[in-house]
Formats: structure tokens, sequence, C-alpha cells
């Protein structure tokens, strides 16, 4: 691992609570709650990356917005996940114009798709059930 990179984790529990301002218990409930999991040395002690201290610095401000810590989990699930897909479409044709703009196919079957799950949430939350 280069250690310039931002996953390397040097940051001991005390210097993350300074940098984002936060109890270390909060640290520790964060990992608890499974939202971040720190990188631990052969004695223990919980190491931090930059990445880390990004992560949490965005949880922190999830909380003040009035999420609490399960939705933020799913919030944060969900940007991984999109991240990871970015990051798979990205390896595949990292060109932005990587769609045939001669065969609109594709963008037709997206846009019918969307337009089907549109109907289907609209029959759920009007009280019928899916088809």
């Amino acid at each position: 691992m280069d250690p310039t990179s931002r996953a390397v984790p040097v940051y001991t529990m005390s210097v993350a609570a300074e940098l984002l301002d936060l109890p270390p218990a909060t640290l520790r409930l964060y990992e608890r709650k499974g939202l971040v999991l720190p990188a631990r040395t052969d004695g223990g002690t919980r190491r931090y990356s930059a990445d880390d201290i990004d992560r949490m610095r965005r949880i922190a401000d999830h909380q003040t917005d009035g999420i609490n810590l399960a939705g933020i989990r799913a919030v944060m699930g969900l940007e991984d996940e999109n991240a990871q897909l970015r990051a798979t479409l990205d390896r595949r044709d990292p060109r932005p114009d990587a769609l045939d703009q001669d065969d609109p196919a594709p963008l037709t079957r997206h846009r019918e798709k969307r337009a089907d799950r549109r109907v289907r949430v609209a029959r759920t939350t009007e009280g019928a059930r899916p088809t």
C-alpha cells in the first residue's frame, strides 16, 4: 500500500476525535454500529485513515441533519454501493460517451424500465399490489 494513500491508517483515536471535534466515545459508537471499521495495531489500538476521517465527518453531518444511526447506515451503504458501481463502470469504459449515440436502444430500454418501475410504485402506494 502506498504510504501516502488516504487509506493508510495513521491517526489514533484521540487525533481522529480532535480532527472531527467529536468525543472518542462517539467514534467507538460509530464502530459498534458498524459505520466505520478502523484498523488495529498488534496491541489493539485503533488507527484511522484519512478515508475513515472523511466517512465519520459525513456520518456526523448526517446526524446533525437529524438522521438516526440506522438511517445513516442505510445511506452510507447506498453511497458505498454507488461508488463500487461507478468504479465498475469506469473500468469497463471510462469514456463518458461510451453509449453508441447512433443506437438509442439501450437508453430507450432504460427509460422503459424506469417508467415500468414508476407504475409499480404508484400502484403500491395506492394500496394495490405490484404486478
